[in-house]
């Protein structure tokens, strides 16, 4: 799976609860962090090499475990790879519609997720009976990237990001970022207990899982799966990263960009 940078680990520990058998291996692109603010053929481009970096490192399925790749490139790579299953992100906006007691529903996300045909899709799909308010916040990647995840800067930046959803009356709250849920703590408090928040998380491992076992039906019978992280930025940084959002501790390899291919530097 992979990302811009730490927010695919919100996915990558729903995986590891979910199929704590299989073998993982995470990307973070780091020298291109955040992906939110840059155009979509980069960000295409970006997605493409990073997986077929993974496939040459085994992968079964790749998870592409950022909202903003996943709006960019998800089809994209589906059509230049047929072979391989892919398993993207998408703001859950169908449980929020459904849930929805005031009929008014906020999406937070970059904005390329809002621009991309993905999410008009969405709405189009789940959404059209109901007010589907979208906000985008800027810094919060940079915030979760820097381990600022409850500081007054950082809620301070959320009140602003949220308080005209609130005023609007939402009631449910879609984290389209995958940096998000590091947040949630800070989002709770300030959205108060009648927002639902919604990460669409557990259901992309859940998806996941079922894809994997498609593919490989004796994943089952592995008992604990091992995992490899990758960066393309310092990995002595990531890997305290790492440690501080999953509590796992594990060596962290440098990657770098040649070009437009992601190679693999000398382990650490």
């Amino acid at each position: 799976m992979f990302d811009s940078g730490v927010g695919g680990l919100s996915v990558w520990r729903e995986i590891v609860q979910q199929l704590p058998q299989c073998d993982t291996v995470y990307v973070a692109d780091q020298a291109h962090v955040p992906y939110g603010s840059r155009a979509v053929e980069q960000v295409r481009g970006f997605a493409e090499s990073i997986s077929r970096f993974l496939l040459c490192e085994g992968a079964q399925v790749i998870v592409v475990a950022c909202n903003t790749a996943s709006a960019a490139a998800l089809q994209h790579l589906r059509a230049c790879m047929p072979a391989t299953p892919f398993v993207g992100m998408e703001p859950a906006v169908k449980p929020a519609a459904e849930n929805t007691r005031t009929g008014v529903v906020g999406v937070i996300a970059t904005p390329a997720t809002f621009q991309g045909e993905l999410f008009a899709s969405l709405l189009e799909r789940f959404a059209s009976d109901v007010t589907v308010l979208t906000q985008i916040c800027p810094g919060l990647v940079e915030a979760v990237e820097a381990n600022k995840l409850d500081t007054p800067a950082t809620k301070t930046s959320l009140r602003e990001c949220l308080a005209p959803l609130l005023a609007a009356g939402i009631d449910q709250l879609v984290l389209g970022c995958t940096h998000y849920p590091f947040l949630r703590p800070a989002i709770a408090e300030i959205a108060g207990p009648a927002v639902q928040i919604i990460d669409p998380a557990p259901a992309v491992a859940r998806q996941t899982g079922r894809v994997l076992r498609q593919n490989n039906p004796r994943i089952a019978g592995q008992q604990t799966g091992q995992h490899t992280f990758y960066t393309s930025g310092a990995p002595g940084p990531f890997a305290a990263r790492v440690q501080q959002l999953t509590g796992l501790q594990e060596r962290v390899q440098a990657v770098r960009w040649e070009g437009k291919r992601l190679v693999r530097c000398t382990r650490r």
